[in-house]
Formats: C-alpha cells, sequence, structure tokens
C-alpha cells in the first residue's frame, strides 16, 4: 500500500469513527451501514444492541453481478432497491444511514436514494 492510498484509509477509518460515536443502530431504528471498494459496494442493517445484521445486499451476489458492471452507480442504485425490499420483508421501516466515512456522493448517494424509494425512511 502506498502512502497516499495508506492516508486516505487512515482518513476515512477516522471519520467513521467519529459518525459512529454518534449514530447507533436500536431494535427500533437499525443502522443502515455502507462499505464501499473499487469494484464493490455492501450494505447491511444492523441492530447494534443486538450485534445481529437484519439485512443485507452486495454487488458479490450473483443475481446483482449478472446484469453488468458492479463499481457503478446503477448496479449501487440496484444494491440499493435490494437491501430496501430486504429490509421491508424484515420488518424494518426506518433506518439510521451511516456513511462508512465516505462522502454522501455517487455510489453512496444512489445506494441510499434507491432504499429510501424502496420504502426505508431516513
Amino acid at each position: 500500500m502506498t502512502s497516499i492510498s495508506k492516508q486516505r484509509l487512515e482518513s476515512r477509518k477516522r471519520r467513521h469513527h467519529r459518525v459512529r460515536k454518534k449514530i447507533t443502530g436500536t431494535p427500533d431504528r437499525p443502522r443502515l451501514a455502507v462499505f464501499r471498494s473499487s469494484r464493490h459496494l455492501v450494505l447491511q442493517v444492523i441492530d447494534d444492541e443486538a450485534g445481529h445484521t437484519l439485512a443485507a445486499a452486495s454487488t458479490v451476489e450473483p443475481d446483482v453481478r449478472s446484469s453488468g458492471s458492479t463499481g457503478t452507480v446503477d448496479a449501487a442504485a440496484r444494491v440499493g432497491t435490494l437491501l430496501g425490499e430486504r429490509a421491508r420483508a424484515a420488518g424494518v421501516a426506518k433506518v439510521v444511514f451511516d456513511r462508512g466515512g465516505f462522502a454522501f456522493h455517487g455510489r453512496i448517494k444512489a445506494a441510499a436514494d434507491a432504499a429510501r424509494e424502496a420504502g426505508l425512511e431516513f
């Protein structure tokens, strides 16, 4: 890892730590956590008090992967819609959005907007 990429990773971890000091998922309002890599996007709805993942969706899944490139805004929107449907099926209507230290732009914003359209409130 080069020094620039190491510095970016450490900065993101610091931002995420600052956000997580204020945001926690409860059974009433679980946390919608986002992880973004250069190729994939992972979304999870997490109850932090119980330590359980209630619903998850990712671009690694075969049905999302088969429908095109995984590192695009369109793929992020597909994952957001899929997570919204799975969360609603698990009985979750309201969540707290945890952007994971990433800027609310591009794939993160597309996934959040798609999850909202699928019925999640945040």
